[in-house]
């Protein structure tokens, strides 16, 4: 006998399995629920099959292409529109739905499933709809006045009537405007009806003789612009307009092209889908082209107009601020750079309305890809990060001497991968940058008060160094006022030995880094030229051993 606790542990049990067991069964077929679809229509055709969506997408095509007018227009949830004029408007939204598709869609068959519930058994466990039954789908998405507007079918079950997949009320309400945009233009209609038959994939003979008439304008737009700067900068005399004539010329050239290409195809000659889902992101391709370009071309002709690379005035001490000046322009620059690749990048891929249409599962695939990229270029997106961060931290400014892995450089260049220095016998040397921030180097004009360059000399035990003190001292004092540093500095010490001898330093203020190394080679020659002179007088200096006792 049960208890009541029994009982209603039974009772329990009994709803958990009504729940796991009849709830699911109602949401395997999920629609919106209407009380009547297209009342003003009548009763559809009898072979008019709309249980799928791709059943739906290929009655409106074949009804358009058959001329049965009416029966596409039940295919469309005209339910905004009054009851009076479903009638009479409804073969007519059918028609330039229609137009809109054939022009501006390419239509993913595979995304159509020839399932009522529109369920994708081949979707991976990434996908975020995978194994889902839908009553909504995307099936492209076009731009209307800067906003995305999708054209979407639903799947709607009137009352007492079997469920169908009509499109959406919304995307009716927007046909009219999207085939203002997307439909004939007023070239089209002034063209023979024959040059709207079909010629090949799916492309109108208007479009294949259209599209190289397009390109040939493009060209000569791009000739056209050419010459005229061309022209432009033979006539120019100005030091900076001259070189930056020559930037912005080739981003000019690319940027009439496009221009060209885009109005052509947008005002005059709207193409179908298949044409215009490439021409989109070509388009856009070249405008974030042109503005890379001209930031790079730019940037770079207003720094050769302010430093002269070629010659070492930049690393004058009294440029310090100029040297500054530069390296934050050519920091901008690589910032600039960045933002416009991925800005253009966004765009591109906005452009690329076909990657829209696809699902969840490319935005997974995407996210993995992105992984892999940024794995294998962990190296050169370190080595972008070490160049801005030596731009913000000045520790290496464009113009500045410097001392990398013993050689004397100025830096010339600092670019996102790579720092270019120029040793002092020319040799340009190129470093990555991550390499050039990880190892600690000599910055002679990081600041403005000089630097003490030492000469050292190898001396015998009982050498005596007051004539070669006296002798550096009174050289130093007849040094321009411009090169000595401060004179307090100046000295000369016994600072080491070993068996050989006692190791003399000299140490030589230098009032401009610039110089220094110049400078202490000057001294260090005057030097030994005294003391080969007072070894010949008889006083030894430098240790008697040979090489072999050095070595």
């Amino acid at each position: 006998m049960l208890t009541i606790p029994s009982r209603l542990i039974v009772l329990l049990t009994l709803l958990c399995a009504w729940a796991f067991l009849v709830v699911p069964s109602q949401a395997q077929e999920p629609y919106f629920e209407i009380d009547r679809l297209n009342p003003g229509l009548g009763a559809p055709p009898d072979d008019l099959v709309r249980n799928t969506p791709q059943a739906t997408m290929e009655a409106l095509l074949d009804s358009i292409a058959s001329g049965d007018f009416d029966a596409a227009s039940h295919l469309l949830n005209l339910s905004d529109l009054p009851i009076a004029d479903q009638a009479r408007q409804g073969p007519e939204l059918a028609q330039k739905l229609h137009t809109i598709i054939d022009r501006k869609v390419v239509i993913d068959w595979h995304f159509l499933l020839q399932r009522p519930d529109a369920l994708d058994s081949r979707a991976s466990s990434d996908n975020a709809v995978g194994g889902q039954v839908r009553r909504s789908l995307i099936i492209w998405i076009l731009e209307l006045e800067d906003r995305d507007v999708a054209i979407r079918l639903d799947r709607l079950k009137p009352e007492g009537a079997d469920a169908v997949w009509v499109f959406s009320a919304a995307s009716v309400a927007k046909i009219d405007a999207l085939y203002a945009l997307y439909g004939p233009t007023r070239l089209e209609s002034y063209l023979p009806p024959a040059l709207s038959n079909d010629a090949f994939w799916d492309l109108m003979w208007w479009e294949v003789l259209g599209l190289p008439v397009v390109i040939a304008l493009a060209i000569l737009a791009g000739v056209f612009t050419h010459g005229a700067l061309s022209f432009a900068a033979r006539r120019a005399s100005n030091k900076l307009s001259t070189p930056l004539l020559h930037a912005v010329h080739t981003p000019l050239v690319i940027f009439a092209v496009t221009f060209v290409i885009s109005i052509l195809t947008s005002n005059l000659f709207v193409f179908s889908g298949r044409i215009s889902t490439f021409l989109g992101p070509i388009i856009s391709i070249g405008f974030v082209l042109v503005a890379l370009m001209l930031v790079i071309n730019v940037v770079d002709a207003i720094l050769d107009h302010i430093v002269d690379f070629r010659d070492n005035a930049l690393s004058e001490l009294d440029n310090t601020e100029r040297r500054s000046l530069v390296t934050r322009l050519a920091a901008g620059r690589r910032a600039l750079i960045i933002l416009i690749v991925l800005i253009g990048s966004g765009i591109v891929l906005t452009q690329a309305e076909l990657f829209n249409t696809l699902g969840f599962s490319l935005l997974a695939s995407a996210g993995a890809l992105t992984l892999i990229l940024a794995f294998a270029a962990r190296t050169v997106l370190g080595n972008i990060m070490s160049s801005m961060q030596i731009a913000l931290n000045q520790s290496a400014r464009i113009g500045d001497r410097i001392v990398f892995r013993d050689a004397i450089c100025d830096v010339e260049r600092i670019n996102f991968t790579f720092v270019q220095l120029r040793t002092w016998t020319g040799i340009r040397l190129v470093v990555p940058v991550s390499e050039f921030v990880s190892e600690p180097f000599e910055n002679w004009t990081l600041r403005t008060d000089g630097l003490t360059r030492l000469i050292v000399l190898k001396l015998r035990h009982e050498a005596k160094v007051d004539k070669l003190r006296a002798m550096f001292l009174e050289t130093a004092e007849h040094l321009d006022a411009g090169e000595i540093g401060n004179p307090d500095d100046l000295g000369v010490f016994v600072t080491g030995h070993d068996v050989f001898g006692q190791d003399v330093t000299f140490c030589l203020p230098c009032a401009n880094p610039r110089e220094a190394w110049e400078m202490e080679c000057e001294m260090r020659e005057r030097l030994m030229h005294y003391a080969g002179e007072l070894e010949a007088g008889g006083t030894p200096l430098f240790p008697d051993v040979n090489p072999a006792e050095a070595a």
